[in-house]
């Protein structure tokens, strides 16, 4: 059986396609043997664990809630207070909880120059955690 080409010049060319059919075939030959061998290479030992139950340890940090509304009144923890007394009332907060966060619930269109004035308050203080409450379905 020979392979060729069909013109009359003469000289034959070497052929120069790989035959895969032997390849294909030890490929199959060594996947069956893996598929068999590797349920057998995993040993387990069967053993009793003992069981136990337990409820996570959740603490929530101390917080402090500070709410603003469009009129520029402020609201700690549901409490009215007034920007003058935010200074005294945040070093008693950081001198009962060192890591105390703060809060802050702003109206939309509260001004931004009353909000930064309550965060400058509040670092000056030594509150380092200061976070937004958003109203996601907006």
């Amino acid at each position: 059986m020979a392979f060729g080409s069909m013109q009359d010049s003469g000289r034959q060319a070497p052929m120069a396609e790989i035959n895969v059919v032997p390849l294909v075939d030890v490929m199959l030959v060594l996947l069956i043997i893996f598929i068999i061998t590797a349920p057998l290479l995993t040993h387990s030992v069967k053993i009793d664990l003992p069981k136990a139950e337990s409820i996570p340890n959740i603490t929530q940090p101390e917080h402090i809630e500070l709410a603003i509304r469009v009129n520029g009144d402020i609201f700690w923890n549901g409490e009215s207070v007034l920007l003058n007394q935010l200074a005294l009332r945040f070093g008693s907060a950081i001198t009962l909880a060192p890591q105390i966060e703060l809060h802050i619930r702003a109206d939309k269109l509260a001004r931004y120059e009353q909000v930064a004035q309550i965060m400058s308050i509040a670092a000056k203080a030594g509150v380092t955690k200061i976070g937004f409450i958003t109203d996601p379905t907006e």
